[in-house]
Formats: structure tokens, sequence, C-alpha cells
């Protein structure tokens, strides 16, 4: 199978890969994040196609493990790419964390009163609670540490409904088929969430920083585009961007 997947991106790759062309794997909570910093990469390199996968950050280190095309590797959590410049699949100098992110309860039901934080966990009309997966899932392992942290892990197990990521996690709950969802505060920032639903910003004191880390993989130290792109990532433009999304800034980068 693994052998499969490996040939099957190469023939993508080769396809279609070009020095104007850039291949970024991203967290699902930078989804829309990314399309203004990409809008503002492209007005200093119109020339530059930018072709944006999102998903899970682990289901990403895995793939890139297996040499998937991606250059440019966004995750939610810093330890991702830190292992892939261990195993000499990045470039240790492109190592930066580029953001931290929040956690929020959130909620798209009117009669529910997320504003009163935990409590509503405990309201009887509650039976679904969407998280990501904390098995792959940056912003699921921090919705599950807030639940410990709150002592409420143990009893809402029952309740619990899991996204592959942060962005199906807050699907389950726009469309009904969760009452409440744990998401990525920077989804509910977006444009595309504006007038939808309210939310309680879980303190940031209950689950570890969500450390947001960029690198340069290995395929992509060879395309000046990826460097270009990284560089951008990290100039004053992106992060008030980053901080308009209700990101933090990052207090350090060391690899």
């Amino acid at each position: 199978m693994r052998l499969l997947l490996s040939a099957l991106w190469s023939i993508l790759w080769l396809s279609s890969a070009s020095a104007q062309t850039l291949y970024v794997a991203a967290a699902s909570d930078l989804v829309y994040c990314l399309e203004d910093i990409n809008q503002q990469f492209k007005r200093q390199y119109p020339q530059a196609q930018i072709k944006v996968t999102t998903g899970s950050s682990g289901n990403f280190f895995a793939q890139i493990k297996q040499n998937a095309p991606y250059e440019v590797y966004l995750s939610a959590d810093s330890r991702y790419p830190k292992q892939l410049i261990s195993e000499n699949m990045a470039d240790g100098q492109s190592f930066y964390v580029y953001a931290i992110g929040q956690i929020a309860l959130w909620t798209n039901k009117k009669a529910i009163d997320v504003k009163q934080g935990w409590a509503v966990l405990d309201q009887t009309n509650i039976t679904r609670v969407a998280i990501a997966n904390p098995e792959h899932a940056p912003y699921g392992q921090a919705a599950r540490n807030a639940l410990q942290q709150a002592k409420l892990w143990t009893n809402i197990q029952s309740k619990l409904v899991f996204g592959e990521n942060i962005a199906q996690t807050l699907q389950f709950a726009q469309t009904g088929n969760a009452d409440l969802a744990i998401v990525a505060l920077s989804l509910l920032r977006s444009p595309q969430l504006a007038g939808q639903g309210q939310f309680w910003l879980i303190p940031a004191h209950l689950y570890p920083p969500l450390e947001q880390a960029m690198v340069i993989t290995k395929r992509g130290q060879q395309n000046p585009l990826a460097h270009q792109y990284a560089s951008f990532i990290k100039s004053t433009s992106a992060q008030k961007i980053f901080a308009k999304y209700g990101f933090l800034p990052p207090a350090r980068n060391l690899p």
C-alpha cells in the first residue's frame, strides 16, 4: 500500500510540478487564514501557484514520511516538524513557530447558552459534543487536555463525537450533528463564520500551548518558491493576518 501511495504521489509530482508551483500541507485551522496570506503573497510573486491541502497535522506528518509531494508543512503542533528534522526529512534551518493557537467551545444552536462555559455541558439537552480526533489532531489533543484538567473527560466521553480534523469538527456543530464543538478560534474568526453561532474561549492554562510550526520538507529544499513562502510566513504582514484570526504571537523559535 505504501509503495502504491508513493508511486501515485510521484506521478502527481512529476506531471505538475514546476518552478512556479508550491505544494503546501497545512493544518485545518488555517483553511481560511491561508486564503488571506496566500493572496498577500501572490501580490509579491504573481506567477506563483500555491497548491494548499488542509487536514490533520498528524496525517500529513505520516504522509510526508511516505514521500508525499509537500514542500512546505504548516503544522498545528511543533513536535511533528521537529521529528521530520530529526529524521532528515526537513530542513532544520527553516523551522519556525509561526503562531500559538487557541480553542473555544462553540455552538450553532440558539437555545444553548455557551457563555456559561463548562457548566453548559451538564444540560440534559446536550447529547453530542464534537472534538477533533486526539490521536492525530493537535486541536483534539488540546480539547482532551482541557476537558481532563476541568475534571470532565471521564463523564463526557459517552457524548463525544470525533472529527477527522478541526474543520470537520466544526462542521459537525454547524450542521446540527453535534450540539457543541471544541474548535480552533481561527475558524470562528473567519468571514465565513461571521454572525454564526456563539463561543466561549477556553482558558489557555487548561491545555499545553498550541505551538504551530512551519518547516520546509526535504523535497521542498530545491524549490526557491518554498523559501520565499517560508520567509513571507515570518513577515509582519503575515503575522498581522494570524493575529486577525485569533492566533497569539509565537514566544520562541528554537528547533
